[in-house]
């Protein structure tokens, strides 16, 4: 997505997609996301107990 967002921008010189280009770019350097989310196996949020 980040190349593609620099490729439309060179081509037509859309600011939008440079500020996009931009905000992935700062995206991509913070890391991977944290994994605070729901456990993607069985659905329960991380350290909440399974029922017996």
């Amino acid at each position: 997505m980040r190349d593609f967002s620099w490729h439309v921008f060179t081509q037509t010189g859309d600011i939008e997609a440079y500020l996009l280009y931009k905000e992935m770019d700062a995206l991509g350097m913070a890391g991977p996301p944290a994994e605070d989310g729901p456990d993607e196996e069985d659905g329960s949020a991380a350290g909440e107990a399974l029922p017996s």
